[in-house]
């Protein structure tokens, strides 16, 4: 069995915790001070209790047993607590067995649905910021923060972008603010989106000025195919702009 803890639980991401299950730790405990008893004005054990009980969903849906994250909270004087609960933990995930063979997943496939989840986290954070930002103080009101069936929306529902050729204008300012380099362009060049190294995050879409309007939020839909390379280069006259192939 491995097993890995994390601490100071205001820093800790859902992209941490999935990528230590990518690295096939069996078990992610959290531990941080009690709600309501925060050092700082942030309160972020709240936002990582959250986090954790959206990260179960997820690992729902994606096939894993929920009960290799556990989230508690105790003060730093509660040394006898803290080892008592650590060492349930242990037994719990260690009985559960390793990683995926306990759930009967082939490890590839479990990787590459770890990989695919791990990559659309931005989207996820943005598309959930109210509920990770709230505050529950009942335990009764845990489960019913995040759903099955909104969890299972959310992947089904994910949306895409995409960058209209007719009114990119080159500008490049989406492509400077893109956090992953995934737009491709270029002074003269009409840009596009690379799909497959896309995060979700939409800071493409909000980047591009209003008086173009040349990103495209998609959803339920195919995206379009990118302009073919030989039909990228934008020629310039004057404060206008007329697209054309490079090649006749």
């Amino acid at each position: 069995m491995r097993l890995i803890r994390v601490m100071c639980a205001g820093r800790v991401d859902l992209a941490f915790v999935l990528r230590a299950f990518a690295n096939g730790m069996d078990g992610v405990f959290i531990g941080g001070c009690r709600l309501n008893e925060c050092n700082y004005v942030t309160h972020g054990n709240f936002h990582a209790l959250n986090m954790a009980l959206l990260c179960r969903r997820i690992m729902e849906h994606i096939g894993l047993n929920p009960q290799r994250l556990r989230i508690e909270f105790m003060s730093a004087a509660e040394g006898i607590l803290f080892t008592e609960v650590v060492n349930d933990f242990g037994r719990q995930v260690k009985a559960l067995g390793p990683l995926g063979e306990g759930e009967g997943l082939d490890r590839g496939e479990l990787a590459s649905r770890l990989k695919r989840v791990t990559k659309l986290v931005p989207y996820i954070k943005l598309v959930n910021r109210d509920k990770l930002a709230s505050r529950l103080n009942r335990e009764e009101d845990y489960q019913g923060l995040f759903t099955r069936d909104e969890v299972e929306r959310l992947f089904r529902d994910v949306v895409s972008y995409h960058i209209d050729p007719e009114k990119c204008h080159a500008c490049m300012i989406c492509l400077r603010k893109c956090p992953v380099e995934a737009i491709d362009g270029g002074k003269n060049r009409i840009h596009v989106i690379d799909q497959s190294t896309c995060i979700k995050c939409g800071t493409c879409f909000d980047a591009c000025p209003a008086r173009f309007g040349a990103v495209r939020k998609i959803s339920g839909e195919p995206v379009p195919p990118p302009v073919p390379e030989e039909q990228r280069t934008m020629a310039r006259k004057g404060k206008t702009s007329e697209k054309k192939p490079s090649a006749a």
